[in-house]
């Protein structure tokens, strides 16, 4: 074990506390003096609630000395994407609009966690709105990527990304409407879920895209995304999506092994115009998957350019629709990017918009079709490395569409399908960037995908890497 208890996992903190190895308080302090430390080189965060959290520390050791335990993350510190309301608090969406909002209810998924005993350390940055894949914010700065810090982290859940790998949380909730999980996992190397449309409540939340968003964690390891998907999935009535049957076991998904199984990789697409690290380090994870006894076979999927266009069309029509109002009123408060794209989601007719909802339900079927057989189809999360954020800061210029388009080019097809998808770090470039790969699987079978995660990371140490401060 780690005499530094921000390096440890989730998994492991969460033991430590338990048998009082170390005190809630002892955690929660080495994670603020890592926070200190990485902050003004990150800007990982939106707030830091550094005295309010060791206050709960303590109170959470009070009660553990007198034998009681709120749950299985009892004073386990954390902290979230700022898009998640926390009733009291300024929850600031990445915003200039919602500088001041102050929320009133608590979002399921974090009341879920606080119900487990986390404690909170503040609040993540992200994009604004949740609306950009690189981590840019014109209002609050870019994040910055722990092993490069002039590279972008991704986002839209990028303070998330950044705060993970640099050993500052021990988890974080992001959300992934069109890659915003799985893209800062790959960039920062961590493990980050897109979970299935409606596993996970979404009230509280807010939102962007009604038929896409979807929440999910970002950990160290698989192990540590299972224990997170457990305390947070099920059926709440704050959310008539959520699917209302019972919640795997996935802590003991995470130690099945996974000879035999059957893994596609894609014929096309996924496959094309990869950077040559990204390629290669796909044939490493490959290889892998071999050693550890799994099948490998090839799959031809349906045409992913067509459901990456409708998702486009639905993300942007949705968007526009939920910022009508504040569009109207205060187009001078977003950011140059996030309003040209939200302005152009009003341009698009509604028979388009309809057109791209109808034609769902057959393209998953015809997914469906097409893995009949497969346990998981394993893909590059994007085909490059973190940029830098001189060359993807482009705001709204001509260039702005070719490099969004380029960075969610595998990862949208994804949410249009409702399907959910584990990024796992597999790997490095020359330059030390991390790369990450995506296991996209069957509605609602995450506990397969985090099987297959997990005996991915006990086969490797790539999830382990933490950055150094230079």
């Amino acid at each position: 074990m780690s005499a530094v208890p921000a390096l440890l996992s989730l998994t492991a903190v969460a033991q430590a506390i338990a048998k009082k190895q170390f005190s809630s308080r002892e955690v929660t302090q080495s994670c603020l003096e890592r926070i200190a430390k990485w902050q003004p080189r990150l800007n990982a965060f939106m707030a830091i609630e550094a005295e309010a959290a060791l206050a709960a520390a303590d109170i959470a050791d009070a009660a553990l000395a007198k034998g009681k335990s709120a749950g299985v993350l009892h004073g386990v510190p954390i902290a979230h994407k700022d898009m998640y309301y926390d009733a009291g608090r300024v929850v600031t969406c990445g915003s200039q609009i919602r500088r001041d909002f102050v929320a009133t209810t608590t979002s399921t998924a974090l009341q879920r966690l606080k119900d487990a005993g986390t404690i909170r350390l503040g609040s993540l940055q992200m994009a604004e709105f949740a609306y950009g894949p690189t981590g840019h914010n014109s209002h609050y700065g870019a994040v910055h990527n722990p092993f490069a810090v002039d590279h972008i982290t991704g986002g839209s859940s990028s303070g998330s990304g950044a705060a993970v790998a640099a050993r500052l949380t021990f988890a974080a909730l992001g959300s992934d409407t069109g890659g915003s999980i799985r893209l800062p996992a790959h960039f920062c190397g961590v493990t980050g879920l897109k979970t299935t449309y409606g596993l996970i409540s979404r009230a509280g939340a807010m939102p962007l895209s009604q038929s896409l968003d979807t929440v999910g964690p970002l950990a160290r390891s698989a192990e540590d995304c299972a224990l997170l998907l457990g305390l947070m999935a099920g059926a709440d009535p704050e959310d008539p999506t959520t699917f209302a049957g019972p919640v795997p076991d996935y802590a003991a998904a995470t130690r099945q092994p996974i000879k035999g199984l059957r893994i596609g990789v894609p014929s096309a697409f996924y496959v094309d115009d990869l950077d040559a690290e990204v390629a290669g380090i796909l044939d490493e994870t490959i290889a892998v998957f071999r050693r550890e006894g799994a099948d490998i076979v090839q799959v031809e999927l349906p045409d992913q350019r067509q459901l990456t266009a409708a998702c486009q069309l639905v993300l942007a029509v949705e968007a526009a629709a939920f910022h009508k109002r504040w569009l109207i009123e205060r187009p001078q408060d977003y950011g140059p990017q996030v309003l040209m794209r939200l302005q152009n989601g009003l341009a698009i007719p509604g028979v388009s918009y309809l057109e791209a909802m109808r034609w769902r339900g057959s393209a998953l079927a015809a997914h469906n079709a097409a893995v009949a057989g497969l346990d998981a189809v394993i893909a590059p999360v994007a085909p490059v490395a973190a940029p830098t954020i001189v060359e993807s800061d482009i705001g709204n210029s001509p260039d702005a569409e070719a490099v969004i388009q380029r960075l969610t080019r595998f990862t949208r097809a994804i949410n249009y399908l409702g399907v959910p998808s584990l990024a796992i770090p597999a790997g490095s470039t020359r330059r030390g960037l991390p790369v990450g790969m995506q296991l996209i699987g069957r509605s609602f079978d995450e506990a397969m995908l985090l099987r297959i995660g997990a005996a991915f990371q006990r086969a490797t140490a790539f999830h382990e890497r933490v950055p150094a401060f230079a």
